[in-house]
């Protein structure tokens, strides 16, 4: 079944008794920043500002967004990773930055796979998107296209190794087209030269390709869910388009640094999970393409892990490279 549809329970955790009286005590006294570590307009940053406004609300302290973009998102991810334990620092963490950045960057000076799992927010099914002077109108008429012209469509990605690079990379594979990989610094640069015309078109989240798809400014041939959005119904998956079995999901959380107090994760995972569950939140979500997803920070720990794996192991039997 479909992770889009599943709703976790929600466990306790077993607390240390300093972590406990510290959680409970003054934390948090001064605003936490919540780091993106890309760029405004792409989906990480719009969860993040949507989270960090509920989170502040919940904890009566500001939830500060700092995007500090750079190198795949490894830039913002190592700083995090570095930070103080002290639940001041976290950051909006996604299938990118946990999942694929170790098998992008073996040269990494920080294990990705000691950050903290707080909370998973949301999965994002990634939408084809092309301009509106592609006469592809569907997602087989894209692939004859696409295999008429080896290497002359160009595909859009915030990033080389980013989330839409990778979601292409998994399509060209699965559907044995080659299509050239134009990338950007972030996903809002590339959905403006998208609109323009510039390229041809990307396969990003859907809390920034649904507006210029709303808007009439960009055709949406699929998603790369297996089952349709309630909020996208009118678009096909991908995989009922005759490309079986097709999925690439985005997914989004927060983590913490190594050795951040159980009883602080805790507490964020639990105002996390109330916000999830709350119906003006997950309509919103739901709304931009995002379905909320709670689990407890063991689950995203395991799920981490799996994706790890999966998307690893696609990027090295593609040869997918950085440069």
């Amino acid at each position: 079944m479909i992770r889009l549809t599943r709703r976790a329970a929600i466990a306790g955790a077993t607390l240390a008794p300093f972590a406990v009286a510290r959680a409970q005590g003054n934390w948090p006294d001064k605003p936490v920043r919540l780091v993106v570590p890309f760029t405004p307009g792409g989906s990480t940053d719009i969860l993040a500002r949507a989270m960090g406004q509920r989170l502040g609300e919940i904890f009566n302290q500001p939830f500060i967004v700092d995007n500090r973009p750079g190198a795949g998102g490894t830039v913002g991810s190592e700083q995090v990773y570095r930070a103080a334990p002290d639940g001041l620092t976290l950051m909006m963490g996604h299938i990118g930055t946990l999942a694929c950045n170790p098998a992008l960057y073996p040269n990494l000076t920080f294990d990705t796979a000691r950050f903290v799992p707080v909370a998973l927010v949301a999965n994002v099914a990634n939408f084809l998107v092309v301009t509106n002077g592609l006469a592809a109108r569907d997602v087989q008429a894209l692939i004859a296209l696409a295999k008429s012209k080896p290497g002359e469509l160009t595909y859009g990605s915030g990033g080389n190794g980013s989330a839409a690079h990778i979601a292409m990379v998994a399509f060209n594979e699965a559907t044995g087209t080659e299509m050239t990989h134009v990338p950007y610094r972030g996903t809002g640069p590339m959905l403006t030269d998208l609109i323009g015309g510039t390229i041809q078109l990307t396969m990003t989240g859907g809390p920034p390709a649904l507006p210029p798809v709303r808007a009439g400014q960009l055709r949406a041939l699929g998603i790369s869910s297996l089952e349709r959005l309630p909020s996208a119904n009118d678009i096909p998956t991908v995989a009922s388009q005759g490309v079986q079995g097709f999925e690439a999901l985005q997914w989004y959380g927060i983590v913490a640094p190594p050795g951040t107090p159980p009883a602080i994760v805790a507490r964020l995972n639990e105002a996390c999970n109330r916000t999830l569950g709350e119906a003006p939140f997950r309509a919103r979500l739901e709304s931009e393409g995002a379905v909320a997803d709670p689990m407890t920070p063991a689950q995203f720990g395991d799920y981490i892990a799996r994706e790890r794996d999966r998307w690893g192991t696609l990027i090295r039997r593609n040869n997918v490279s950085l440069g």
